[in-house]
């Protein structure tokens, strides 16, 4: 599997900087517990995580997850980074939560909570992304 762009960093700096955001926290430290996150949460860790950790570190992370195998976590952040997904807003978090018993945003009624572009410093490249996204729904007219 190829490595992220984040494998030159220290592998403890990545897990710092994640943990500074109380969503991100959260899910890391259910992972660390064994707990399973449910889908969307492994899908959430994965899009983010995958801008702060090297592969083999998200992998290892997601397999750590009760009900999720090492193999199944290499084909989530391979699709992740194939799809080339952009962490998802406060919005969308809200909606997977819906969608699951883990809470992915553990306090919800907070509503700066999950707000992963405030809690996380991302490299720029994630924004580039998003304006090309914008930037092509306006010219389709969508």
């Amino acid at each position: 599997m190829a490595t992220s762009r984040k494998d030159d960093a220290p592998q403890n700096e990545g897990m710092e900087k994640l943990r500074k955001s109380e969503t991100m926290g959260h899910l890391l430290g259910s992972l660390e517990k064994g707990e399973d996150i449910g889908h969307y949460g492994r899908f959430v860790f994965a899009s983010v995580a995958r801008h702060f950790l090297g592969d083999e570190e998200l992998v290892a992370l997601l397999a750590k997850d009760r009900d999720f195998s090492e193999e199944q976590a290499m084909s989530l952040v391979h699709q992740v980074k194939d799809h080339d997904y952009s962490p998802p807003r406060r919005e969308k978090l809200m909606e997977f939560q819906a969608q699951q018993e883990f809470p992915i945003v553990p306090n919800p009624d907070d509503p700066d909570a999950g707000n992963l572009y405030r809690e996380l410093d991302f490299p720029d490249e994630v924004f580039e992304h998003i304006s090309q996204y914008h930037e092509q729904k306006e010219r389709a007219g969508v």
